[in-house]
């Protein structure tokens, strides 16, 4: 029976893409998150087969996609099991949008081509050390001075922070509040700007670093979007963010129920096979059942959302069912490995380690929780 949201062209393109992570990623994702780090000539692999200019206008080299393209290629990444190199590999997804949608046809011009053929790296610097999901209130300054802008502040937890050439900065130009922030493009290049690598618990092969800027001067021409209009253009990119990192756990989530499922049915105790153990099997249940409906939930909202509706208190909803999901079966997951499960090396345990980031990154579950409530008139 045909699927009611794929088509032929849909699943030609999934294993484009699952044919490219067997070769390209898997058998190297343990090796590169234990270095913290993969090879930069991946994002040019990628560019050849539309992963990265997956979206993008095809003026500057993306290609034409819909969001269950978008769902597909971000399911198919997170089979190998290992978070961070998505996380780096795609921060582009967060970082170019905002040039797209609001930044001069010059600005457009100078660097979308480079980062859509995967020569050039993009990242989204909001984050401050004492903001978090607080964009309002973010406190980096643009001061004008000519034809420049004189930039001053911190930014923090930013993917792709050390290695990007293009960071998407928001900053304050005006007054307090949502109405005084801007987006201004900054090159890793220009002098006083500093960038320190973080350790973290999970998604090792991430580059997340924290940026300083010590009066760094960016021409105005840098700008994206007019003055006091980057908080708009922030906002416009979440429900984005959101359902891409929903498939992301949900994928990753299925990772650990093929993996558990495929050990316990070799892993052998008490003279049989774990599967053979009701208590076992119906844990495999419980994460097949969590991981249809997130699934389900995930396929529905992007069909409305490409009839043109905007529904999003479900889509923090479903961010919040999507990394519940992904800790229970990475817990699960664990619990069926044993021992095993605790050793570094097994899908399991890395993603078990990468929780947290989800629940925290794109919005707080406490953030989507508030802000869906609002939206229902709660």
């Amino acid at each position: 029976m045909a699927h009611p949201f794929y088509t032929a062209e849909h699943e030609a393109f999934r294993e484009q893409i699952r044919r490219f992570v067997a070769r390209e990623i898997e058998p190297y994702a343990t090796e590169w998150d234990e270095a913290e780090e993969f090879p930069r000539e991946l994002y040019r692999k990628a560019a050849a087969i539309g992963l990265i200019g997956l979206g993008f206008p095809e003026e500057y080299g993306g290609i034409p996609g819909d969001r269950f393209m978008w769902i597909i290629a971000t399911q198919e990444l997170a089979r190998h099991g290992a978070g961070g190199i998505n996380a780096s590999l795609k921060s582009h997804a967060i970082g170019a949008p905002p040039i797209v949608a609001a930044g001069s046809d010059e600005l457009k011009a100078r660097v979308l081509p480079g980062i859509l053929a995967g020569e050039k790296i993009s990242a989204l610097a909001i984050t401050e050390p004492g903001g978090g999901s607080d964009v309002a209130s973010l406190r980096t300054t643009a001061r004008r001075d000519g034809d420049h802008y004189v930039v001053k502040g911190e930014k923090t937890f930013i993917t792709s922070g050390m290695r990007a050439d293009y960071y998407t900065v928001a900053v304050r130009t005006g007054g307090e509040g949502a109405g005084g922030v801007s987006l201004l493009l900054i090159e890793r290049e220009r002098e006083g700007f500093a960038r320190t690598p973080l350790k973290k618990m999970g998604w090792w092969a991430s580059d997340t670093a924290t940026l300083h800027f010590d009066n760094v001067r960016v021409p105005v021409a840098n700008l994206i979007g007019p003055e006091g209009h980057g908080f708009r253009i922030i906002m416009r990119n979440f429900n984005h963010e959101r359902l891409t990192m929903a498939a992301g756990c949900i994928a990753a989530a299925r990772v650990c129920l093929d993996e558990a499922t495929a050990y316990a049915k070799e892993r052998v105790t008490f003279g049989k096979p774990l599967t053979q153990h009701q208590v076992i099997r119906h844990k495999l249940v419980d994460m097949a059942q969590k991981v249809a409906v997130s699934q389900a939930w995930l396929e529905m909202l992007a069909w409305r959302l490409e009839q043109g509706e905007n529904p999003v208190a479900e889509i923090c909803m479903l961010k919040n069912q999507s990394t519940q999901t992904l800790a229970f079966c990475a817990s699960e997951g664990v619990q069926i490995f044993g021992g095993a499960g605790f050793m570094r090396g097994a899908k399991v345990e890395r993603i078990y380690r990468e929780v947290k980031v989800n629940a925290i990154g794109g919005g707080t579950e406490e953030i989507m929780k508030d802000l869906a409530s609002r939206q229902l008139g709660f």
